[in-house]
């Protein structure tokens, strides 16, 4: 019997916290080296577009220590 994707990510989800730390690993490693490529290139364009946003004063900074307050704000409401 065939498993389906949403009764392997079932079962997975299932196991101890390590174990499913180890599988994400493996699954990631296994992905296709050329999409890799193209997802870091796109990445790396995001994160171009947003230093150059910073650079030009299209988008303000805020200091990390405020960030940080205002995620744990979010996360304990």
């Amino acid at each position: 019997m065939k498993l389906t994707v949403e009764q392997i990510a079932e079962e997975a989800l299932s196991l101890p916290s390590e174990a499913r730390a180890l599988l994400a690993d493996r699954l990631v490693e296994s992905l296709d080296p050329a999409e890799d490529e193209s997802i870091r290139q796109l990445w790396l364009a995001e994160a171009c577009r947003r230093r150059d946003d910073v650079r030009s004063g299209r988008v303000q900074t805020i200091p990390g220590d405020d960030a940080l307050a205002q995620v744990r704000k979010a996360v304990t409401k």
